[in-house]
Parts: structure tokens; C-alpha cells; sequence
């Protein structure tokens, strides 16, 4: 008899010790894989990551199962290398029919279901099958249960006495990290918040004027665009605001990595990284920011876009926010940027010695430092340095 050579498939490293949690199979013990093809994904707070097959075989073993906590470099599955899906599944048959197999009578859609997912379907009374998934490849999540369960309520007399009932949503993986991560910065950092207003007046009359040719080629010109580079040229100055607080020592980077928050609607925040943001013009920027929030919001950001952040700018005003303080420092860096609403507001101006009221686009600026690394006379400087780059916009700058 021929023993099997088997392989190990194991998480990605990741040298900032990020956990992940298994997401889903896209294999069943049994199954062929072939080398390179899509095995598992994982989840971390940051992005979904796909682990490839590390050689053509049979999946013969899984370790870990959906939901499951890993760390980097641990031992998800095994593969059976050159040997037949029927004869790898005689090699381990208790555990192939503990991973592959779903409840008797389950249909495939619904063994890939989260386990409060299938509760709330059971609350609710409904099948997999009758529900729309509007998560990753079409899987139901738990906001498409409530949804279809509140579609069919509508539709069906109540009693006047009904009430709506309390429903707990599980926290995503995104969520759940999210929420250690912010909260260990505010324990850790003693946050601080200065506030400054910018006039946009040049910015706008600028992006009046070529927003169209960076469309032509390839970019939206958005006014994110503009505050990000008006911070690479403070940071460039300020170099103590683009660093990271060590116990013994202030580490000034080299490097200007400037993080933009982004939203995904109920599913958390995640901060994509423009690496080297001092080597890029305006369009460069322009282009790179589209490239990073498109990959974002589709779930499609490689580890290494979201890794070695070493300032980060909120724009909180694009949902109609004018102030938010503090924002929570984006550790392990000292400061963060809040960005408010754009707005026109009456004001007094100066022109030529003349004074005279005037209604101006302006926004609030808000810069919260890590007070252990820095002060209020470096916060300040650097918003100086910020407004001032956005109020001598050059027109004709490209």
C-alpha cells in the first residue's frame, strides 16, 4: 500500500501580528485542488485574504473551521499530494464527514451559513434558499435575514398589540477589531485636539479648473485629494507629527504613508495606505486614493495596502459632519487628521489693506496628537502649515 504525501496549508505570515478568522472553505474534504486555486479566506480587521493551494492534491483534512481564530504561520488543512479525491477521503474519514458534510438535508448555500445566521433563520422561519445574499459571492448575512423577515412581516396583519422585537447582530470580524483597536488607543494615548479653519476658496476654483483633465486621464479630483497632499508637504516640515511613540525614543519616519479612513457602511472602517505619498503629484495622488477606496469598498485590498500607515487623515465632513473630536489616534502613530463639511460661510476678509465681508468656502480642521509625543506647539505649527498650503493653492498647478 502506497502512503500519501501530505502538505501542510498554512496561514500567511504577517509581520504585524494581525488575527484572522477563517471566513469560509471554498473547498470540502475530498475535493481536488489544483496549485494557486482559491482554498480558504480568511478575515481580519482590515481585508479578506485568500490562502492558495501550496501544491496540486486532495483536501484530506481541515483544521480549522468557519469562524475559527488563527495565527499566522498555524496549520489550517492538509492536502494529499497525486492522490485520488475517493482514496483521500478512506485516509481520514472521521473528519471528512465532520468538515465536509453538511446537516442531513441542508442544501450547499446553507453550509456555508454563519451560525447566527442559521439561527435567525430559524427564528424567523425562513429557508436559505428563499432569502437573497448580498454578502461576498452572494452569501446571506444576517442584515438579509432581518431584511426578508421584515418584508414578509410588512406584508402580513399584525396584532395592534405586536412589538418588534430586540434582535442581537454578531459583530463582524472587521467590527470586533475595530473596537479593540480603538479602544487600547485611548487607553494607551492621551489624546488632545487643536482646531483650525481652512479657506478653501483657491482649492475649489482649482478643481474648477482641472477636474476634467484628470477625469480624461484616468482620476477623480476630489477635494480628499487636496488634503492629503497639503499634509505630505506639512509633514515633509513637521517631520516629529509623521512618526511613532517607542517608550524610549520618538521614531521619525523617512517615508510619508498617509492612511485615508474609509467607511463601509455598517461593516466598520479600514484605512488604506498611500505608501510614499511624498513621490506623487496631485493626479498621482488623485489616481492612487481611487484605486485604494474602489478596492476597498469591493472587499479586493491586499495586506500590504493596509500596512505601514504612519499618519492618517479622517474626512468625516463627506457625511455631513462639520467636527468630530477626538478622532482616535490610528496607533501606532502619534496624530490624525479630521477633515469637516465643506461649507460658505460669511466672513470678514482683507484685501489689499480693504476690509469686507465675503462668503467664503471653509471647513474645519482638527488635528489630535498623541500628547505623550507631541504638543500644542507642533499640532499647531503643522495645521499652520496645512491651512496655508490649501489657501495659496497655485491655480495652474497640474
Amino acid at each position: 500500500m502506497t502512503i500519501a504525501r501530505l502538505a501542510d496549508v498554512l496561514a500567511p505570515p504577517n509581520e504585524e501580528g494581525t488575527r484572522a478568522t477563517v471566513l469560509r472553505w471554498c473547498k470540502q474534504v475530498g475535493d481536488t485542488v489544483v496549485k494557486d486555486e482559491p482554498l480558504v479566506e480568511l478575515e481580519t480587521d482590515k481585508v479578506t485574504v485568500e490562502v492558495p493551494a501550496p501544491a496540486d492534491g486532495t483536501l484530506v483534512e481541515v483544521l480549522k473551521e468557519a469562524n475559527d481564530e488563527v495565527t499566522p504561520d498555524e496549520v489550517l488543512a492538509r492536502l494529499s499530494l497525486g492522490v485520488a479525491a475517493a482514496s483521500a477521503s478512506a485516509l481520514a474519514p472521521a473528519r471528512a464527514a465532520r468538515t465536509a458534510a453538511p446537516l442531513s438535508g441542508a442544501s450547499d448555500a446553507r453550509s456555508h451559513l454563519s451560525p447566527s445566521v442559521r439561527r435567525l433563520l430559524a427564528e424567523h422561519s425562513l429557508a436559505a434558499a428563499d432569502v437573497p445574499g448580498t454578502g461576498r459571492d452572494g452569501r446571506v448575512t444576517a442584515q438579509d435575514v432581518e431584511r426578508q423577515a421584515g418584508s414578509a412581516q410588512s406584508t402580513a396583519a399584525l396584532p395592534a398589540v405586536a412589538q418588534p422585537a430586540a434582535t442581537r447582530v454578531p459583530h463582524s470580524a472587521v467590527r470586533r477589531r475595530v473596537a479593540e483597536h480603538m479602544a487600547r488607543s485611548l487607553i494607551e494615548a492621551p489624546h488632545v485636539t487643536t482646531l483650525f479653519e481652512a479657506d478653501l476658496t483657491r482649492v475649489l476654483a482649482h478643481r474648477a479648473r482641472h477636474a476634467a483633465d484628470y477625469q480624461s486621464r484616468g482620476a477623480r479630483l476630489t477635494l480628499t485629494a487636496y488634503f492629503i497632499s497639503a499634509c505630505v508637504r506639512a509633514l515633509q516640515v513637521q517631520r516629529d507629527v509623521n512618526a511613532t511613540f517607542h517608550a524610549d525614543a520618538l521614531e521619525l519616519h523617512a517615508n510619508v504613508n498617509i492612511g485615508v479612513g474609509t467607511a463601509l457602511g455598517n461593516q466598520g472602517l479600514i484605512v488604506p495606505v498611500i505608501h510614499r505619498a511624498e513621490e506623487l503629484d496631485l493626479f498621482g495622488l488623485s489616481q492612487r486614493l481611487d484605486q485604494l477606496v474602489a478596492a476597498a469598498r469591493a472587499g479586493k485590498l491586499r495586506p500590504e495596502d493596509v500596512r505601514g500607515g504612519t499618519f492618517t487623515l479622517s474626512n468625516h465632513g463627506v457625511g455631513g459632519s462639520l467636527l468630530a473630536a477626538p478622532i482616535i489616534i490610528n496607533q501606532p502613530q502619534v496624530a490624525i487628521l479630521g477633515v469637516g463639511k465643506v461649507e460658505r460661510r460669511v466672513c470678514a476678509v482683507e484685501v489689499d489693506g480693504v476690509e469686507s465681508i465675503s462668503v467664503r468656502s471653509k471647513c474645519y480642521l482638527t488635528l489630535t496628537i498623541d500628547h505623550r509625543a507631541l504638543d500644542a506647539f507642533q499640532a499647531n505649527a503643522f495645521l499652520s502649515w496645512v491651512v496655508n498650503a490649501l489657501e495659496q493653492w497655485p491655480l495652474d498647478e497640474r
